[in-house]
Formats: structure tokens, sequence, C-alpha cells
């Protein structure tokens, strides 16, 4: 193989694979929120999931960042496991249209002579709308100008391969050689982190006479699989949602490819009666398995679910652990804002359980305020480093006014689970009081502002912050007439000094508490805004639905 052979090579596949980034880049850019829209509202049902896996990406041409994108939706709280699932299996399906791409135009057209013009036309439109749709669609049209250069250079490459290197000598050693195909689709994927590209050079290869069909697709079955390759690497240091649709997805490739291998001879020679041309017959296989593995694994995506649920809990899910917050959102701020929402949520459930606990000494039998304050701080932490990160960006205007706004709210939801461990050790050693009135009292006031934390718990559906701000003008005076109360006791001899002191600086910390609280629902209602309508509901109601394959 010689020096201009081998630079014809690298040549188109350097061109094939520059192609698919622009055309992925420019498609993902001009679709902006669309993705996340009809990823939202498009996932209500198994079958909208699989559709929609489909649609999105045959049109942004990349499984890998419709997966990604997937990850960071069930991380964020806009998806569960169940609606993730299903758009995995979609997504297997479309990430299929490369190889028709390449076997429909790519072999039938003089592509060079299409090629050249559209990427002038690509570039011109770039040029002129640089920062706009049009701009985006013109960077996706001239990637995929240089899409079909590279698979040209690579077809004039190939040919000058077979009469010095022809796979099919090697393929009749049985077990051995579909294992070295299996790991050669494998490796291409890994490698080049593509799917569609490894997919592309298999059917050239092919096409071009270097592998029997056979072997070919057993390379295909193993490209295939290489594409979990994306989902394992977005797990690293991921949350353990993010990790049970990356195993969703593992466990459905593998299988798919198993199922695939096994009865390999009979889908060739089905697909040998449906098509003669050569690319065309591994484009068919390459779509016709991945379907088999949707209606193979289908069926079985609740036993799926209910298993995974019950992975990756040790550790990662205890309460000091964040739940939504994940790098994988990088790409799609509204998306990280939505899930830091979601997180600082759940940070003032906790909180004002502790609360409420603390002030109504009601402890049960899993109750420990110093382990929930240290969960709390954990994660008051976990939302700093989260923030810090958002704010290296490059956030649009309107996030970056209300980011501060989170650690406003998680600071104040630190102070007020340290207060509950406070009320809690002053309740614990105080002395009951001997008048009857006063015990009335305090007991009103403390009832006041557990209904003010329960009106101002953050997992409503709405929050009112209009109704917290007059409850807490309400406990505030109700606070200053029960102080005044018990001072005038302790001057008039009806009550020790220690008592009194004591007394008062419980319920100052229940005043303060009751004080942040108005305070973090204030700050939170401007993040709110960010989340998604109806997820609560959706979430709801696709938890709870069953399977169907009807």
């Amino acid at each position: 193989m010689n020096y201009s052979l081998i630079s014809g090579l690298a040549g188109g596949l350097g061109l094939f694979l520059l192609g698919m980034n622009l055309m992925i880049d420019g498609l993902r850019l001009a679709a902006g929120n669309t993705l996340r829209d009809i990823l939202s509202r498009s996932t209500a049902t198994p079958l909208r999931g699989i559709f929609t896996g489909v649609l999105i990406t045959s049109l942004v041409q990349s499984s890998g960042a419709v997966t990604v994108a997937t990850l960071g939706f069930v991380n964020a709280g806009l998806m569960n496991l169940t609606q993730a699932i299903t758009v995995i299996y979609g997504t297997s399906i479309g990430t299929t249209m490369t190889g028709w791409l390449v076997a429909l135009i790519g072999f039938h057209l003089k592509i060079q002579g299409l090629a050249l013009p559209v990427i002038g036309i690509g570039m011109a439109m770039f040029i002129a709308q640089r920062e706009q749709t049009v701009g985006y669609f013109g960077k996706a049209l001239a990637g995929l100008g240089i899409f079909f250069l590279g698979i040209s250079v690579l077809k004039q490459s190939m040919a000058g391969v077979v009469t010095g290197f022809n796979l099919s000598s090697i393929s009749h050693n049985g077990f051995l050689s579909l294992l070295l195909y299996l790991g050669i689709g494998l490796l291409m994927t890994i490698s080049m982190q593509s799917s569609s590209a490894s997919i592309a050079i298999i059917i050239t290869s092919f096409s071009s006479g270097i592998v029997p069909l056979d072997t070919a697709a057993t390379m295909v079955i193993g490209a295939n699989v290489g594409s979990t390759s994306t989902d394992l690497l977005a797990t690293i240091g991921a949350t353990p949602n993010v990790k049970r649709v990356a195993a969703a997805h593992i466990v459905f490739n593998l299988i798919t490819g198993m199922v695939a291998l096994l009865i390999l001879p009979l889908l060739l020679f089905f697909i040998r009666d449906l098509r003669s041309d050569p690319p065309e017959i591994l484009a068919l296989f390459h779509t016709i398995f991945n379907i088999l593995g949707v209606l193979l694994l289908w069926p079985l995506t609740g036993w799926l679910v209910r298993r995974l649920g019950k992975f990756f809990r040790t550790t990662e899910e205890t309460e000091g652990k964040p739940r939504y917050l994940d790098h994988t959102l990088a790409s799609t701020p509204v998306l990280a804002m939505h899930a830091l929402a979601k997180e600082l949520s759940r940070i003032g459930d906790i909180t004002y359980q502790m609360a409420k606990n603390a002030i109504s000494s009601k402890k049960s039998a899993h109750s420990d305020l110093g382990q929930e304050r240290q969960n709390v701080e954990r994660l008051v932490m976990a939302v700093g480093d989260f923030s810090a990160w958002m704010s290296r960006q490059n956030l649009p205007q309107e996030l970056d006014v209300v980011l501060p706004n989170a650690l406003r709210v998680s600071r104040y939801y630190s102070e007020m689970a340290e207060l509950a461990e406070m009320v809690e050790a002053g309740q614990l050693k105080i002395t009951p009081l001997d008048d009857e009135v006063l015990t009335t009292r305090i007991s009103h006031y403390k009832t006041r502002v557990i209904q003010l934390l329960k009106l101002a718990d953050v997992e409503k559906t709405t929050l009112s912050v209009e109704e917290c701000s007059r409850q807490l003008q309400d406990t505030e005076a109700e606070y200053q007439l029960l102080k005044a109360s018990l001072l005038r006791a302790g001057a008039q001899g009806r009550m020790s000094v220690r008592l009194v002191v004591d007394n008062l600086d419980i319920l100052s910390n229940i005043r303060r508490m009751a004080q942040q609280s108005e305070k973090a629902i204030h700050y939170l209602a401007t993040l709110e805004q960010y989340n998604i309508p109806d997820v609560a509901s959706r979430e709801k109601n696709a938890d709870n639905q069953s399977v169907s394959v009807s």
C-alpha cells in the first residue's frame, strides 16, 4: 500500500468526519430550543417517545447528540427513566438514516459535482447570517457537502485497496473471525466517537469489494454496540439517573447485537431478496436489526425500568448527594437552570421538614437533625460549585442575572438547617412553663410558623410569594407581643430570668427560620420561570403508565 493510497484514505476519512461534525453542529444550533421542546412534550407515551427519538436523530444525524441531550433531560427531572428509554429506542433507528444517505446518494450520484456547489452555497449562507438560524443551516449544508466529498475520496481510495488487501481471505476462521470483525466495528466507533461514520466506511468497504457481506454485517453490529461508548463517557461522575439511562442503552445495544448475530444468515438471506445493490443491502440490514431490537425490548421496558431502579443506590442516592446537578447539561443553559431549581427545591423540602420537626418537637425513628444538616451543607456546596460552573458557560443575559439568586436561596436553606438544630437542642433542655396562658400562646405561635413553612413548601406546584409575605407579617406581630409578655412575666417575678432567656432564644430562632423561609421563597420564584410547564404531572402520569405495545 503506497503513500498516495494511505493519504487518500486518511484525507477521505478526515473530510468525512469534518463534514459530519459541521453538519451535526449546524443542525443542533439551527434547532435551538426545538430539541428541548420536542423532547419535553413528545414523550408522554412509549410510542411517541420512540417516534421522537427517530425524528430528532434523523434530523440532527447524531444519535450521540440526542442521547446526551436525553441524559440531560433525565438529570434535570424533565423526563423519567421510561420516557428516556423509549427515546433511546428511537435513536437506534434514527441513526440508520446516515447509512441510507451514503447508500442512496453517495453511490448513485456524481458526488463531486453535487458536493462542491453545496459547500459553496452553505458557506455563503453561513458568512451572510453567521449567528442566525439561516447561517447555522448554511453550516450544516456545507458540512453535508464535505461529507459527500469525503465519501467520494474514500470510494476512490478503496478501489486501490482491493488488490492489495482483502479481509475475505481471513473470513473462514469461524468464531475467531466473528470476534475480529465485531472488534473492528467496535473500535472504529469508539475511536471516531461516531457509529454513523463507522457504518459509512463499512458500506464503502463492502461496495468496493474489500469485505464480503457477512463480514461487513458483523462489523456493522460491532459499530452499533460501540455507539454506547458515548454513554459511558457521559456517566463519568454523573448522577444515578444518568447512569441508569446509559445502562439501559448498553443493555439494548448488547441484546440487539446478540440477536442480530444469532439470526445473521437468515437476515441476510431475507434482505438479498429485497435489495440487490450492495450499499442498500447493508443499510437495510442496519435498519432491520435495530427495528427488531426495538420490537423485542419494547414489551420488556417496564421490567427493565424496575430492575435498573434498584441499581446505583448504595452511595449515590443518599440525601447528601445531588440528584439533578450534572455537567451533561452544558450545551443547554435553560436545562441547567431547571436542574438547579429542582435541586434547590429538594434542599428546601429537606430543610422545611427539619424546621417543622424541630418546632413541633417531633422526632421520628429515622430523624437525625445533625446528619440532615450535614446533608444540607453538602448539597449547598454542590449548588455553589454548579452555579460557579454555570457562570463560566457564557450564559444568556437573562440567566446570568438570576443565577446569583440560586446562591442566595441555598444560603437561606443552610441557615434554616442550622437554626433547626439549635431549636431542637434548646427545646430538649428547657424547663416546661407553669403559666398555662403563655404556654398556649407559645404553642399558637409555633403553629403559625409551621403554617408559614407549609405555605412556603417548594414542592408545591405554585409558589405564593405574596401570601408568604403576609403570613410572615402576622407571625412577626405575634412574636413581638409574645416577647413582651415573656419579659413582663420575668419582670413581675412570675418566671425566672433564665427561663425567660431560654424561651426567647428558642422563639427568636424560630422567628429567624420564618424570615429565612420567606426570603428563600422570594428568590426561588425568580428561578421557577425556567421550569418546563406541567413537568410534575407528566412525570407522575408517565410513572403510573404501564408500558404497552398497542
